[in-house]
């Protein structure tokens, strides 16, 4: 039961990060690929993700928006960003429909 009741939550946390827009980008950070996992611990939620670059800074702006975009879902009352640079992101980790706005074929 409470596996699935964290896929749900999972899946819920990720339609809420699509909100999330990348501002150099104008593409969420979930069709980006950027977000590399969530941890669920009762009401906390750990989003593990990285950026397109080491030299953009997570601004005040998108991580707020993580934030608000997190604890907006039933059940999650706190959020904490995990930023890695491993694996390193690259366009194939992009969705398709990112590589579509973006222009990018293939």
């Amino acid at each position: 039961m409470e596996e699935t009741e964290n896929k749900q939550k999972n899946d819920e946390i990720m339609e809420a990060l699509e909100n999330v827009i990348d501002p150099e980008l104008g593409i969420d950070i979930v069709n980006l690929g950027l977000i590399y996992g969530l941890e669920i611990e009762g009401s906390k939620c750990t989003v593990t993700m990285t950026l397109t670059t080491m030299g953009c800074p997570l601004s005040d702006m998108i991580n707020n928006d993580i934030h608000q975009a997190v604890e907006s879902v039933e059940g999650i009352d706190s959020c904490d960003i995990n930023l890695v640079w491993y694996p390193i992101w690259d366009m194939s980790k992009m969705s398709r429909f990112a590589k579509i706005a973006l222009g990018i074929h293939g």
